[in-house]
């Protein structure tokens, strides 16, 4: 018997500087009633989806660099997101900053919850991979400085059982790296959600920059192939206060086939039903583990420190 997910991607146009989180709160749940609408259950928000992604400049005031942040989730202003998602029964996957007090010490991270349909936490992520500097650099109209207002998350690559399924989450860059799906993938992950804000000119190579669409649905396909899990890929897009982004919000087979894709850069929401189930064939095949996968060679590479020595410095 199919296990069947209907999920939608709610792309997000720009975010502007000005505009308040009740304003963002709101295209939030007008895209969650759409996908209601459409029969959705779950709906991938993207990354940092309550405000505009303030990286790109630099912040020393702090009391305005701490305005981006949810000390809690829900808050005051996220309230009505939850109480919409309980009523209409839809969970949904939020990306946001987050401002941590642990052990008592203030944490920045970049993060995401995984809420269900009773609009009950029940899954937290935090960015492993940052991308850009701590520092400003010279030469560019729009910083990225992921590195200077988040520390790398802290909580792994952790996966839960919800939505009749195993679920992951990971976060932008993360993407782009092949053990953020592996590590999910050796716990059987059947579905990875993930939010991203990806500017173009993000290397400041053209050649790179020039390929930025080509590699972003390539690292999310592969990593839904090689790992048997569905991914949904889920841009905040447009000209965003003169940095454009990537859009291309998507959702991926566990066969790396692109079932739906956005084709607009505003708010849109694409849906698809997703048959967990798909992803048991491949790895019960041809990515099947326990029988194909040999880690005693990794870990043999991994003590030779690779087949040939590394230069000595």
């Amino acid at each position: 018997m199919a296990r069947i997910v209907h999920v939608a991607a709610a792309q997000m146009g720009p975010i502007a500087k000005s505009e308040t989180r009740k304003d963002t709160v709101k295209r939030l749940i007008a895209m969650m009633r759409e996908a209601k609408a459409r029969g959705a259950e779950l709906v991938v928000f993207t990354e940092m989806a309550l405000t505009t992604f303030f990286p790109r400049w630099l912040i020393e005031d702090q009391d305005e660099l701490d305005s981006y942040y949810e000390p809690s989730m829900p808050g005051p202003v996220t309230q009505p997101l939850f109480d919409e998602a309980k009523k209409l029964g839809v969970g949904f996957y939020l990306g946001y900053a987050e401002l941590a007090t642990e052990a008592g010490k203030k944490h920045r991270y970049n993060t995401s919850i995984l809420v269900d349909r009773s609009a009950n936490i029940v899954g937290k992520y935090r960015k492993v991979h940052l991308p850009g500097h701590a520092e400003p650099q010279e030469g560019r109209t729009h910083q990225h400085l992921e590195k200077r207002y988040f520390e790398p998350g802290n909580l792994g690559f952790p996966v839960w059982r919800a939505f009749g399924g195993v679920m992951g989450m990971c976060i932008c860059n993360d993407r782009r790296w092949p053990e953020t799906y592996r590590v999910m993938g050796l716990q059987g992950v059947e579905m990875v959600m993930l939010g991203y804000n990806t500017p173009f000119a993000h290397t400041l190579h053209a050649d790179i920059d020039g390929l930025t669409s080509f590699h972003n649905h390539l690292s999310m396909q592969a990593g839904a192939y090689q790992n048997s899990t569905w991914v949904i890929g889920t841009a905040k897009c447009g000209t965003e206060e003169g940095s454009a982004m990537l859009g291309q919000s998507a959702i991926i087979a566990p066969s790396g086939e692109v079932i739906a894709q956005a084709v607009s850069l505003g708010d849109e929401v694409i849906t698809a039903r997703c048959d967990l189930d798909l992803g048991k064939r491949y790895r019960e095949t041809i990515f099947n583990f326990a029988k194909h996968r040999e880690p005693a060679a990794y870990k043999l590479i991994v003590e030779r420190k690779g087949a040939i020595a590394p230069p000595e410095t």
